[in-house]
């Protein structure tokens, strides 16, 4: 094992690292912290830390003074015990090195059960300087609460943003020039519709519902069945699809769980709610709750679950795929948690899509694809209107694919916005 540790140590520092658009996400460089990067696979976690690489390499430090290990590589299939391994490959490597001068990455460790022991060793007795990143919030999370309580910072890395879109594809953010205008639209129609998973971009059609499809396998088979020692596997895929099915409606367990046993399959409710667990811990779906004043019945009350990313969705969920308005639904959520607004829905007499909380401020919003038809209109205002209301709130915003205008009802602000011009603002 220790000849492999070296080969790809050596293999890595000799490699040059490829060229990438910027993120708007930077990792800190040189805090006394274990850096932990979460989040859905591809959403471009090791990218990020071949980029603090190239910054730390641009400050000065030297190649060799990096060790870099991703152990979905099948040559490190490793245990527990195996890990100590990497320290000694690494020191007789370079016996003069010191190791508190160095910095370590391990991509994907939750991989490596107990792993958490492992990098506390590391971090108390050797280097400060450690960067890890895995694909399951639940095992990650759990793991760092128990032994690196106090130790760590954690970055959430979702699929490219409106923004990071633009940057991926040169395309200039200026609304204001028609040529350029005209351009950012295209680019929203595409990012609403194919999602923003960095290496799907700018694939052919066929090509990238391949790609995506391939993502979700991964995610179903590897980080559910595997890691969770699923044996329902039929039902799990079941189970996830009509989610996504459902998206942007409250989600709820029973229906699902009376829809499986009328077409004839025998599990236990228990394992339904298991299952939800695991979609988030997993990154492949998003919840937020109904809104209320009083926390506990928030807390208790129907969540609506959105896909990670449009073009996994669409991809994978034939029903979404002409869906446009909910596809816009899911994009604006997903915007909204990219940019770390707490978000909530409202649920009333209407329901209204989205609140968002900034301080004492409650921002309701509402999202259809446009509002051409007066039905479409009045059913959309009026659920942003009793949301205002009930929420005390003198403004609400609708976003549309691409109408703009301004209205006041019932002495209150609505303002219909674009969403290319929403997502360019959003902070």
């Amino acid at each position: 094992m220790k000849d492999i540790l070296k080969s790809v140590i050596v293999e890595f520092q000799q490699r040059e690292l490829p060229i990438f658009k910027e993120r708007s996400l930077k990792i800190a460089l040189d805090i006394p912290m274990i850096v932990t990067l979460m989040g859905v696979r591809r959403s471009g976690k090791t990218y990020l830390l071949y980029d603090t690489i190239l910054r730390l390499v641009k400050n000065g430090v030297s190649m060799e003074n990096i060790l870099f290990l991703n152990f979905e590589d099948e040559r490190l299939s490793m245990q527990i015990g195996d890990l100590d391994l990497i320290l000694q490959s690494f020191t007789e490597l370079y016996p003069a090195k010191k190791l508190n001068e160095c910095y370590f990455f391990f991509d994907e460790i939750q991989n490596v059960t107990g792993w958490e022991k492992f990098v506390r060793r590391v971090f108390d007795n050797y280097s400060k300087h450690l960067y890890i990143t895995g694909s399951n919030a639940k095992l990650l999370s759990t793991e760092i609460a128990d032994s690196l309580r106090g130790r760590t910072i954690t970055y959430t890395v979702y699929p490219l943003s409106f923004k990071e879109y633009l940057v991926f594809n040169d395309v200039d953010r200026n609304i204001v020039n028609s040529i350029k205008r005209a351009k950012v639209i295209h680019s929203a129609l595409q990012f609403v519709m194919q999602g923003g998973f960095p290496e799907a971009i700018n694939l052919e059609k066929e090509i990238q519902l391949k790609v995506l499809q391939g993502y979700f396998n991964t995610m179903i088979f590897r980080d559910i069945v595997e890691r969770y020692k699923i044996n329902d596997v039929q039902v799990l895929k079941f189970f996830i699809k009509k989610l996504f099915s459902n998206i942007g409606k409250p989600l709820s367990i029973n229906k699902t769980y009376n829809d499986l046993r009328s077409l004839g399959y025998k599990i236990s409710n228990n394992y339904l709610y298991e299952f939800e667990q695991h979609v988030y811990a997993v990154f492949l779906g998003i919840s937020i709750p109904k809104f209320d004043y009083s926390e506990i019945k928030q807390t208790k009350s129907d969540k609506k679950l959105y896909a990670i990313d449009t073009g996994l969705l669409s991809s994978v969920e034939f029903s979404m795929s002409n869906n446009r308005g909910k596809l816009l639904e899911n994009a604006v959520l997903l915007e909204l948690v990219k940019a770390g607004k707490e978000v909530f829905y409202h649920k009333g007499k209407y329901e209204c899509d989205f609140v968002v909380r900034q301080g004492n401020e409650l921002n309701p919003i509402q999202v259809a694809w446009d509002l051409e038809t007066e039905s479409t209109k009045s059913r959309e205002m009026r659920a942003l209107i009793e949301a205002c209301k009930h929420l005390h709130s003198a403004t609400g915003q609708i976003i549309t694919f691409d109408q703009k205008k301004q209205l006041v009802i019932d002495e209150i602000s609505i303002e219909i916005i674009p969403f290319y011009e929403w997502a360019i603002q959003i902070l």
